[in-house]
């Protein structure tokens, strides 16, 4: 049954409310306005939980609040605009970043760089007119979270940010594609892309860096190194794709890396921590000409450094990607055919909870019980 009250027409549906910084989220009826012309209705079957909604929950992003967040959500299309024509009701779609369409990344095919994409998915609290699409309790709450703001039932979302997947496939595993897996899986073959018999490694093993892992398994890097302080993280990373493992806990990582490689160091590393300590031993492992890809984001105004001397005389290459350079538009089919092929067992790292246990999976993603805490919408 369809929380609607009819096509072309408000409705009204139960969504996760985060009223202010380090308010936990609250169900409550919101009221959801019609799709504009290049927009689309969709009933929710499962959403992701990423860290980027709890940096914005705690304040940490500076998305305006009260608000819904999510942004890793998979449904069916019930309602669609009156612009949008690749689309229609019935479709099963998974959600990702959306991007203004128009601007030189977007024309080539570079989306995670259009000109205006933090505000249509981080910053702004709605449409880029700065509109919204929900009311609660008679008041105009921010929405649009990654063109989406997929902690509800029914959403309406950026038409662009919407790829039609199979039926087939489960919910829950469709659900991180949209932005922990992509980013990871991408980071890995699209950034790195590490040539046959490259030593590589990945620092942090959660949701994106366990991501990494499988897509670095599926390149042709020979000693796929992987690095976190929980043991059964690195358990996981080993039977995913990596080859050495270092507990950083326990352990010196750098010292690690250089024992593992034969004084040779890396070739390539991801850094998916953000942790600066850890970003600087990173570069530092590296071999010359070797490259250092940052997914991982520090706290606000807290610095990365390293030496540009030794930058410059090993020609080393330090390289920040958003969403791991990825267009979800063509990655995400492929990363379904990768899942159905069996070549990346995203259930390795999937937890499921019921939506009305999101605080409960909020505090496992925070510490750390689980990697990839996905709401089953229904629940």
């Amino acid at each position: 049954m369809l929380d609607t009250v009819g096509p072309s027409a408000s409705r009204i549906t139960t969504a996760a409310v985060v009223d202010a910084p380090r308010e936990p989220f609250v169900l409550k009826q919101v009221e959801l306005l019609p799709p504009r012309a290049d927009e689309v209705v969709i009933e929710l079957e499962a959403c992701g939980m990423c860290h980027a909604d709890l940096f914005a929950q705690s304040g940490t992003i500076p998305f305006p609040l009260p608000g819904v967040l999510g942004h890793e959500g998979v449904g069916r299309v019930v309602e669609i605009g009156a612009g949008v024509t690749d689309l229609a009701v019935g479709t099963r779609v998974v959600m990702s970043f959306t991007s203004c369409g128009h601007c030189a990344a977007c024309l080539d095919a570079a989306p995670a760089y259009c000109r205006t994409w933090p505000v249509l998915n981080l910053v702004g609290g709605g449409r880029d007119d700065g509109s919204s699409s929900l009311r609660c309790d008679q008041h105009a709450i921010h929405s649009h979270f990654f063109g989406q703001s997929s902690f509800s039932r029914l959403i309406v979302a950026a038409a662009r940010a919407a790829i039609p997947v199979p039926d087939d496939v489960p919910a829950a595993i469709l659900a991180p594609l949209g932005c922990g897996v992509q980013t990871g899986v991408s980071s890995a073959t699209n950034v790195l892309r590490p040539k046959p018999g490259d030593r590589v490694a990945v620092i942090g093993a959660g949701a994106v860096g366990l991501s990494a892992i499988m897509g670095l398994r599926l390149t042709g890097a020979t000693q796929i190194i992987a690095v976190d302080v929980h043991p059964s993280r690195l358990a996981l990373a080993q039977e995913l794709g990596a080859t050495h493992l270092v507990d950083a806990s326990r352990q010196d990582t750098r010292a690690a890396f250089q024992e593992l490689t034969g004084g040779a160091g890396l070739d390539g590393v991801i850094e998916t921590s953000g942790n600066p300590g850890a970003l600087k031993t990173a570069i530092q492992s590296l071999a010359s000409a070797g490259t250092c890809v940052v997914v991982g984001i520090p706290a606000r105004g807290e610095p990365g450094g390293f030496d540009v001397v030794d930058l410059v005389a090993r020609g080393l290459r330090i390289v920040g990607t958003n969403q791991g350079d990825a267009n979800p538009r063509t990655l995400i089919p492929h990363l379904v055919e990768l899942y159905r092929s069996g070549r990346l067992p995203i259930d390795r790292i999937v937890t499921t909870f019921d939506f009305s246990a999101i605080n409960e999976a909020s505090a496992a993603a925070h510490d750390g019980s689980v990697i990839k805490p996905v709401l089953l919408m229904n629940g």
